[in-house]
């Protein structure tokens, strides 16, 4: 019944632990999916960003080299000339996003500006983009402005603005000329890119919350399962256990019988199997045994002589001493019993109780000769409750002996036929319960004899 209970709570605490694991990874889902959804999302922005921005760079560098590259290349070479000023400024102001617009020749001089025009002619040091787009690379961004090179811009009150660098090249040829530098509001641009992006994080977000809550349903829909099952399981469970109590209670209450037909054979042996068993269930109670071997300890005491079924009458009831023939076949009784017992599973701890019993300190007992501390000390109690009962009852073969004689009995054979730790502790427990050994106040003497 224990191990059927145990089997019970095993398939339980299996039941609550895929529950937990299927909640775990519910949310480990949903932290996955966030994450994966944040990555997409940063992604997918940093790719819009970038094409818009290269979009703004292609159409700003067209623009300008469509007002700007007629005037501005003549041949191979950069000429700035004196109608490129009126042309650019008439043309500027079509375009109310475009700021600076600057013409650079490839040795890093400044061939002429919109703003700032003190600045024109002077040379300046080759970095970044700019050196980019001298070399041929377009380039394009949304950054801050350095305090040095774009005071006139900072003076406009931008803190920054959309930067683009681009080559100047000869009609149908590589050959580079110089570099457009571009400054354009991104106002109009970072107002789209914050739609974009807030459409984009947004679609990203319901598509992973989607995906997360389908996730979500399957998950409960397992659970749900799960669930039941384990009801299932646990109603069942419970239906078994109480077929197997009843079997248990129906083939303990078989065992009884059997022993009752045992004592039945031999009226002179009425009672000993619950005489023994009080003895020993005290002894076991002063040695502080624990419940369950307690308990296995009263179902063995009860049982001790179940094997002596099969012993033939003849030999059970005998008034006469034994021969050797009928005394071997009276020792088979333990290991009968034993194998009796053994079949049931709610008896199964008192199997090596019942076949040991008759075990001697010494090694001289039967039916293995076990010795010393081999002896299980349930056993060595059944032992020695079982012999003072003997003692202390009439037999066809002998007198009850008197309190007294049966405790000398017991004192002569500590350590030779009983455990001395069993001897102590059944003087104390006779002392301390009396009438379960069936002694009375004036026949209690436990003096060491």
């Amino acid at each position: 019944m224990r191990l059927t209970a145990a089997n019970g709570r095993s398939s339980r605490d299996a039941s609550k632990r895929s529950l937990t694991l299927l909640h775990i990874f519910l949310g480990a889902s949903a932290v996955i999916l966030g994450g994966g959804a944040f990555i997409l999302s940063a992604v997918l922005t940093s790719a819009l960003t970038s094409q818009a921005i290269a979009d703004h760079r292609d159409s700003l560098t067209q623009y300008v080299d469509g007002v700007l590259g007629p005037a501005l290349v003549r041949g191979n070479a950069l000429q700035v000339g004196p109608s490129v000023s009126s042309v650019l400024l008439d043309e500027l102001r079509a375009d109310p996003d475009l700021v600076t617009v600057k013409v650079w020749r490839p040795d890093g001089v400044l061939a002429w500006t919109n703003r700032g025009r003190d600045r024109i002619g002077k040379r300046f040091e080759e970095e970044g983009d700019l050196e980019k787009a001298l070399r041929g690379t377009p380039a394009g961004s949304i950054g801050r402005l350095d305090e040095a090179e774009n005071k006139v811009e900072r003076a406009l009150g931008f803190g920054h603005l959309l930067q683009v660098y681009a080559p100047i090249r000869r009609s149908n040829t590589r050959n580079i000329l110089g570099a457009y530098e571009i400054y354009a509001n991104p106002t109009s641009l970072e107002r789209t890119l914050r739609s974009r992006r807030h459409l984009l994080w947004g679609a990203v977000a319901l598509v992973f919350l989607a995906l997360w809550a389908a996730l979500a349903l399957l998950v409960r829909g397992a659970s749900s399962t799960l669930r039941r099952q384990t009801r299932q399981l646990r109603a069942r469970s419970r239906d078994l256990m109480d077929s197997y109590r009843r079997l248990e209670e129906s083939s303990v209450e078989a065992i009884e019988s059997l022993n009752a037909t045992v004592e039945a054979k031999d009226p002179d042996t009425a009672g000993h199997s619950l005489r023994v068993q009080r003895v020993a269930v005290a002894i076991g109670d002063q040695l502080g045994l624990q419940a369950e071997r307690l308990d296995a300890l009263r179902f063995a005491a009860l049982f001790h002589d179940i094997g002596k079924i099969a012993v033939p009458d003849a030999i059970l009831v005998k008034p006469a001493k034994l021969d050797r023939a009928e005394y071997a076949r009276m020792k088979m009784h333990s290991a009968d019993g034993a194998r009796i017992v053994g079949k049931l599973g709610r008896l199964r701890e008192t199997v090596p109780i019942i076949r040991h019993h008759h075990e001697r300190w010494d090694g001289k007992g039967y039916p293995d000769g076990l010795a010393a501390e081999e002896i299980p000390l349930e056993a060595a109690i059944v032992g020695i409750a079982d012999s003072w009962d003997a003692m202390t009852t009439d037999r066809p073969y002998h007198r009850a002996l008197t309190a007294q004689e049966a405790l000398a009995e017991i004192h002569k054979g500590r350590g030779t036929q009983f455990s001395p730790l069993v001897v102590d502790a059944f003087l104390a427990a006779a002392q301390a319960r009396p009438a379960d050994f069936g002694l009375g106040p004036t026949e209690l003497a436990l003096q060491a004899v």
